[in-house]
Parts: C-alpha cells; structure tokens; sequence
C-alpha cells in the first residue's frame, strides 16, 4: 500500500503534554509539521498529508486546547503564543527533528510567526495558510501594530460569541441556530459561501471538540474602561492571541539574520483575516453587529493584511526566497476550497526549500 494512504493515528508524550497526532511517509524523510486553526484539529490536514507524504514525513498535531490533546493542560495568555512554540519545541524533539519544515493554518500560523520568532535556525521553510496578523488579533490601528487603547480593549476572549460559545457546549450538530450554531458558523466563515467539503462532519466533529470551559476556550475576560468594554483575561486561546501578549514577536523575527524562507497563501475572500474581517469586533461594530462603536477614528478595523505584508516585506530584506499567492473565489481555507492548485503549490515550495 502506497505510503499516502497511511495516516497513523498517534498518541504521544512530549516533554511538555500527551497529545495526539496524524503521521504519514517515510520517517527518514525530510519532516514537515503541519499545525491547525483555531476550533479545529489535526485532521484538518488530511487531504495535504495525503498529496505530500510520499516525499515527506507528515506530523499534524492536536494544538493545546484543541482536539485530543490533553485536557488538563491550559494556555496561559501571558506567554501568548509561545504557549504553544514551546509545544512545538517538544514535539520535534520528540521526534528528534534536528531541522524541519512547518505548516501552519490561522492559529497555526500564529504559532509559525512565533517559532521564526524564536528558533528559525530549525527551520527549512515556513508556509502559512491564511495566517493571523503577526501582532495578534483585533485592537491595533496600523501595519506596526499600535494598540487602539492602553489596555487593548476589543481583544481576547470578551470577542467571542456567548451564544456560539454555549451550542459548542452543547456539542450541537444541527442548526438551531442559522447564526451561531457551530455548522452555520463553520460553512459561514471556515471557507467561502457556496464551498462544502467532504469531510465536512469529520471537521464539524474537529470543531467540537475545542477544549471549552473556565480556562479553556475561549478563556475569561475582564472589564474595560474603553470600548466595547472587554480586554484580555489570564487563561485561554483567544487570550493569548491577543496583540497585547504577543507584543515580542514580531521584533523577535526581526532580530534575526538569517530566516528560512516564507510561502504566505491567502484566499482572497477569507472573512476571518482581513482589513475587513467579520471577527474583529470593529467590523462587528460598523456593520451594527455591536453597540456603541465609536467609529473610524477612535476605533477602526485591524489592518490584518496590511500588517502581514509589512512584516513579509522585512522578511525579505533578509531572505528574498519568499513567495505570495492570492487565491481567487477562496475563504479561508485554500487548502480545502481549492486544493488542486493550493497543494502542489505547497508541495512545490517546501521540496525547493529542501534542496
């Protein structure tokens, strides 16, 4: 049987968490990690892990907070997304990667800018599937990430919807609700309107299985003086996306002289990363989804893409072999929605970047 249709489910421990993870290819090939969004698992990956393990050694990890990794285990937002290099780390010491390349989708990719951020001489290439802005989500104004407000109101848990939070929950399937039920918020916002993948239950089952609870998804929240009223808490993912965590980063990648290169793919209809996006509480506000918004001027939308195009541009000061590609009549997910040509595109990328 040809080594692509074998993915090995793993349960594995690290120096930091038990998780799990899906495993494909040769194990002396070159290993590419291949990290997960937010409200979603592993086996997001399948279809890639397919397409690259027969020159590749696959790994696709349960994330903290998601999946079957360990429930005991939590994110403290103050190490922002160091949370989870620091897993990373481990996993490829584990495996004994000396040196591998990574994948990263939203979250993941998150995770990706933190890891060039802190060990890049481990890596041989870095592809980022619809990345989250460098700086972290929402509450910043401009492409270097300055904060809208001192205490970074608008970001961290407080965004999340309670009524999508509580049909989580619930672990419901159906659509109770045409808004907030986990199906309709997947098919509204996980890909383009009108796109349904296959897998569509084995990803409805991923996204159900996000670790919730009082510091687990999406975390606490605290007051805030300024609007719209919340800012980030001590525990949970959206915590520690939050631009007031991540505040490192970015400098961090910068400080370096020499980086792997970068492959960035973007759907060039993603509702989720975007100077628009239909998650951050400012476009919320605008299109009269939250009270009292401000406006343009004291609160404006987070330019996402401005700010990752700012720091892919610096990247390129120090290593010029980084690519872009926008994916026409794409969400969020390229690799599902268009994987004809996102795949080999992935494929073609990180084997150049082997040699």
């Amino acid at each position: 049987m040809p080594a692509t249709d074998q993915i090995k489910t793993i349960s594995i421990e690290t120096s930091r968490q038990k998780t799990r993870v899906l495993a494909a290819g040769n194990p002396d090939a070159s290993p590419i990690l291949l990290l997960h969004g937010n409200t979603s698992s592993g086996i997001i990956w399948k279809e890639v892990i397919h397409a690259l393990s027969d020159q590749f050694y696959c790994i696709a990890p349960d994330l903290r907070g998601y999946g079957e990794s360990d429930r005991n285990q939590y994110i403290n937002s103050k190490e922002g997304v160091l949370n989870w290099v620091y897993d990373i780390e481990a996993l490829a010491d584990h495996f004994e990667f000396e040196k591998f390349h990574l994948t990263g989708h939203s979250l993941g990719g998150w995770i990706c800018w933190g890891v060039l951020s802190e060990m890049p001489e481990r890596l041989k290439s870095v592809s980022l599937m619809a990345p989250g802005p460098p700086y972290g989500f929402g509450g910043t104004i401009d492409e270097t990430g300055t904060p809208v407000n001192e205490d970074f109101s608008g970001t961290g848990a407080g965004a999340a919807n309670q009524k999508f939070i509580e049909l989580l929950k619930k672990g419901e399937k159906e659509i109770s609700d045409p808004m907030f039920s986990p199906r309709a918020v997947m098919n509204r916002m996980f890909w383009k309107e009108g796109f349904r993948p296959e897998r569509e239950e084995e990803i409805l089952d991923a996204l159900l299985a996000v670790h919730t609870g009082e510091k687990q998804y999406p975390g606490d929240s605290e007051d805030s003086d300024y609007w719209p009223g919340f800012r980030p808490g001590k525990f949970g993912p959206m915590n520690a996306i939050s631009p007031k965590n991540n505040r490192e980063i970015v400098p961090g990648i910068l400080r370096h002289n020499s980086l792997p290169p970068v492959l960035w793919v973007h759907g060039k209809d993603d509702n989720i990363v975007s100077d628009n996006s239909l998650s951050d509480p400012a476009c919320q506000g605008a299109l009269g989804f939250r009270d009292g918004w401000p406006g343009n001027e004291e609160y404006p939308p987070q330019p996402m893409i401005k700010q990752i195009q700012y720091l892919m541009d610096k990247i390129s000061n120090v290593n010029p072999y980084n690519q872009i590609e926008w994916i026409d009549d794409c969400g969020h997910t390229a690799f599902l929605e268009k994987k004809e040509t996102v795949i080999p595109l992935l494929k073609q990328f990180v084997a150049k970047a082997d040699n």
